[in-house]
């Protein structure tokens, strides 16, 4: 029962369908403010609190997001946190968009002459994500890129595997991470949804030749380190 000065916390539980403990450990970690007590056991809270814990349960089971992660979006105030939940879905289900067409194991086989146990091997190292219908889009790319390498050489024979290709995962996933951070640091709350994902779908281009020239660039300053190095 509402009383004049709020919510008793098995209240806020009933409202906010989160457990009276969980509540309790978001007090612990400084994600919700103490409430104003009454008696050595009993305390209580303001209402709008029923959509912060609300908020604060869904940024850790959708997101994933640790709770230290989490005090420091809610320190920024809960329309913020909001601006990146929303953001993110909005990137999410048009990224999802392109990615839901497949090509089934075995055209996959025949069309880039890929043999099944570097297929195998890419999935298990989780640079491939095939489902039951098959290989998404981007996987068809990976593909198609790592059948080239094969053609061109770079094959088991002279020591290249699939494993090479978890370098550039590594360095991509620690890349993609900060580029998140950015574009929410930057762009949530501030940027609409829609003109963020317009942003991102144009950038996505000139993203890869940006790539694509560093990569050229460093490549030759590296060997010519190398070559620095070598007894003259």
């Amino acid at each position: 029962m509402k009383t004049e000065t709020g919510l008793k916390i098995g209240e806020l539980a009933d409202a906010s369908g989160v457990p009276v403990p969980t509540i309790k450990h978001y007090l612990r970690e400084g994600l919700l403010p103490e409430g104003v007590k009454t008696s050595r056991n009993m305390a209580y809270y303001p209402p709008e609190l029923v959509d912060r814990i609300k908020l604060i349960k869904q940024l850790q089971e959708e997101r994933y997001m640790p709770l230290k992660a989490i005090r420091s979006v809610l320190e920024e105030g809960p329309e913020r946190a909001r601006a990146m939940v929303e953001l993110e879905d909005r990137i999410l289900e048009r990224a999802l968009g392109g990615e839901r067409t497949r090509t089934s194991a075995s055209e996959v086989r025949e069309r880039y002459g890929v043999p099944k146990e570097v297929l195998d091997r890419l999935e298990q190292i989780e640079v491939l994500s095939p489902n039951s219908r098959g290989y998404s889009p981007s996987d068809i790319k990976i593909i198609e890129a790592i059948g080239r390498f094969r053609a061109g050489g770079y094959d088991e024979q002279i020591g290249f595997t699939v494993y090479d290709t978890l370098r550039y995962k590594e360095a991509l996933e620690e890349l993609v991470g900060q580029e998140v951070e950015m574009v929410m640091d930057r762009l949530a709350g501030e940027v609409s949804p829609e003109r963020v994902v317009a942003m991102l779908e144009s950038g996505a281009e000139p993203l890869q030749e940006l790539i694509a020239a560093l990569h050229t660039k460093l490549l030759v300053a590296e060997l010519e380190r190398h070559r620095a190095r070598r007894p003259h």
